[in-house]
């Protein structure tokens, strides 16, 4: 087992849902409620990852992501470093890889609550920014763990984007999806064999949360 890989995959997940959390219940808030020019393809643009080839996604963001470009030389001003092949590079390729996994199940879970509790909220004189606290958010509580629990398993497993993007640097970029193929290229097929259990029993838990998820907020919306 590569403990030092499964370190960093645990480490990449966990940023990656921590910075992306905040940003995906603003955005399928907006998606869900407001009145968004060009929804969309708004809602295209979210959903690309999930269709398009991971390393195709990865090979755009290289490319974006080099020194030689101008976005590239901009981020590279603003990080102070490239971020090709080092940890700030996958990190935010994974915020972009994430965003239908976190995105979508928020936005379900707004949109599932009943326009009259909102519509209550606001005759009761609560603000946007309370109605939003006090009652959205506690009631679209599984979407927000569905979205936990989906993004970090996706994390886990990425390996496409994270190859193109970071390569396979031990303790810097490799993380454990990336040390599995490279165990199997060595013929260790028993180390990738651990390995890829542990990949398989994060995912299992992810899904059975999820489906677990799903039917409470069937139960829920039943009862408003």
């Amino acid at each position: 087992m590569d403990w030092t890989a499964f370190a960093l995959s645990l480490q990449l997940a966990g940023w990656t849902v921590v910075l992306l959390l905040p940003l995906a219940v603003v955005i399928a808030r907006a998606l869900a409620w407001g009145r968004v020019p060009g929804k969309s393809a708004v809602e295209a643009l979210i959903m690309l990852p999930l269709v398009l080839p991971p390393t195709v996604l990865g090979f755009y963001l290289l490319v974006a992501f080099s020194p030689q470009s101008g976005l590239g030389s901009l981020l590279k001003s603003v990080f102070g470093t490239s971020l090709v092949f080092n940890f700030a590079g996958i990190l935010i390729a994974s915020l972009i890889i994430n965003l239908p996994f976190a995105v979508q199940p928020i936005q379900r879970a707004f949109e599932a609550i009943p326009a009259n509790v909102r519509e209550a909220a606001f005759v009761s004189g609560l603000s946007r920014w309370e109605t939003m606290r006090r009652i959205e958010l506690p009631l679209a509580w599984p979407g927000l763990v569905s979205a936990i629990a989906l993004t970090f398993a996706h994390t886990l497993g990425e390996f496409g984007v994270i190859l193109m993007i970071g390569g396979s640097i031990p303790g810097e970029t490799r993380v454990l999806s990336i040390a599995i193929y490279d165990q199997v290229q060595a013929f260790h097929i028993d180390r990738a064999g651990v390995m890829s259990a542990v990949l398989l029993a994060f995912s299992l838990i992810a899904i059975a949360i999820v489906h677990m998820l799903a039917r409470r907020r069937r139960t829920d919306a039943h009862a408003l």
